[in-house]
């Protein structure tokens, strides 16, 4: 695990901490988790198991310390490593079946938020009284979630991959920039 992909995933994860903060609450203190998204996108870009784990569970620990949903502390702790591998193994899957990088994207948006949604409320029924039911907070907050996080996916995903090309391409030799 380079230490530069480290830094570049923490940076996307910081971002999506600031997304997630201006996010305001829909239903019951829930709001849809844009961090998530940037774990999408770390995912996206850096295929490696242990990097994934480790983006997974920061972006958990980010998303516990900003949770404003009574028992999203322990629901996210979990959800987001758990999520961060489902969603590697669906892009593996797609690149298996040699699926277009964009179906992908809505593919990852749609199942990665879906599965993440699912966890984070399961979890959260087990360890605390959810404040509505299931299924009203899965229509409410995570079908939204859902649409919204695959939109900003298809947005921000090829911009962070360009971004992130270009950055790659610049080395430092004796001081000078060689692009």
């Amino acid at each position: 695990m380079e230490l530069r992909r480290v830094i570049e995933s923490s940076l996307l994860l910081a971002g999506g901490f600031v997304l997630h903060q201006i996010m305001p609450p829909l239903v019951a203190g829930m709001k849809p988790d844009m961090s998530l998204l940037m774990l999408f996108i770390v995912v996206l870009l850096y295929q490696d198991k242990k990097l994934v784990i480790l983006s997974g569970l920061l972006a958990g620990i980010i998303s516990a310390l900003s949770t404003t949903f009574p028992g999203g502390q322990v629901a996210n702790m979990l959800d987001k490593p758990i999520t961060a591998l489902a969603v590697l193994t669906l892009i593996l899957l797609g690149d298996y079946f040699k699926l277009s990088r964009k179906f992908s994207l809505g593919i990852v948006g749609i199942l990665g938020t879906i599965i993440s949604g699912t966890v984070f409320l399961t979890t959260a029924s087990l360890v605390v009284a959810l404040p509505q039911s299931f299924l009203v907070l899965f229509i409410s907050v995570v079908l939204p979630a859902t649409l919204l996080n695959t939109c900003f996916l298809y947005m921000l995903y090829p911009i962070i991959a360009k971004i992130r090309g270009l950055v790659s391409k610049v080395e430092f030799n004796s001081g000078e920039e060689i692009v």
